[in-house]
């Protein structure tokens, strides 16, 4: 059976493709669904990267663990890739608490430039969670 929702951001597909046995997470059947909270984006330069959002300190769990490695892994061959970040506020947003990214506590102004694309290449690395194995080679930063 397909883990429940307990919030109400789902859409009436979502829902209704949960309550469908055959397409269930159970280990007879396999399959794991996730959405990407933010794939950002300067179409002026074409850099780009995967951010997944998380508020009041929340995880990631495994079905997002298994899909996040394998989008990464996938967009390695892209030199213009940033890598798949993940972002955790303490409360909801950079205006209500603390705010780490990737792991590390960061300041909004840390954020900003992050998202700018104007942080040291080391930033661009994909959150080592979501790395498939092999180091994330999304470094070159402009």
């Amino acid at each position: 059976m397909t883990r429940p929702r307990y919030d109400n951001h789902g859409t009436e597909f979502g829902n209704w493709i949960r309550d469908v046995k055959e397409l269930g997470s159970a280990p007879s059947y396999g399959f794991i669904t996730t959405n990407i909270d933010f794939m950002w984006t300067n179409y002026i330069t074409g850099l780009w990267l995967y951010l997944e959002e998380k508020r009041h300190r929340a995880t990631v769990k495994f079905p997002q663990d298994k899909l996040f490695k394998t989008i990464d892994s996938t967009a390695q061959n892209d030199p213009n890739y940033r890598g798949f970040h993940f972002l955790q506020f303490e409360n909801t947003s950079p205006d209500d608490g603390s705010m780490w990214l990737d792991g590390k506590p960061i300041s909004t102004d840390d954020l900003i430039n992050f998202l700018a694309f104007k942080q040291d290449k080391s930033w661009y690395v994909t959150y080592r969670q979501f790395q498939n194995g092999n180091k994330s080679k999304s470094t070159e930063a402009t």
